[in-house]
């Protein structure tokens, strides 16, 4: 099982997922914006980031990423957007990118087997 922060703006998107990724035996985490994740972050490593790139309150995928990616590097780190991965500044070394819509199958493929 692998333990997932799950950052995702929108709501029902967000429930949908934590609920899909609970069902395949992960332990999801939930965070609505960059900041709220931030906090989760402070004293707990997670085996995943998933996020969004593009979010409110000033705080982006890119940024958890490039946090994560310092403090926690055996992290596996996956930010997905609705944009073209073309229309997207670089990202991270290290880090997966999915686009929007994406298959939950093709979200499970990419992490850890529990």
């Amino acid at each position: 099982m692998a333990s997932v922060l799950l950052v995702e703006d929108e709501a029902s998107l967000r429930d949908l997922v934590a609920e899909a990724l609970s069902h395949f035996g992960h332990q999801a985490t939930i965070a609505e914006n960059g900041v709220v994740a931030l906090q989760r972050l402070e004293d707990t490593a997670f085996d995943v980031l998933i996020s969004d790139i593009t979010m409110p309150e000033g705080v982006s995928g890119l940024d958890l990423a490039e946090h994560v990616l310092s403090r926690y590097p055996l992290s596996k780190v996956i930010l997905v957007s609705g944009h073209a991965r073309d229309q997207l500044p670089p990202l991270p070394d290290n880090v997966i990118f999915l686009p929007k819509p994406y298959r939950m199958h093709q979200l499970l493929e990419l992490l850890p087997t529990p």
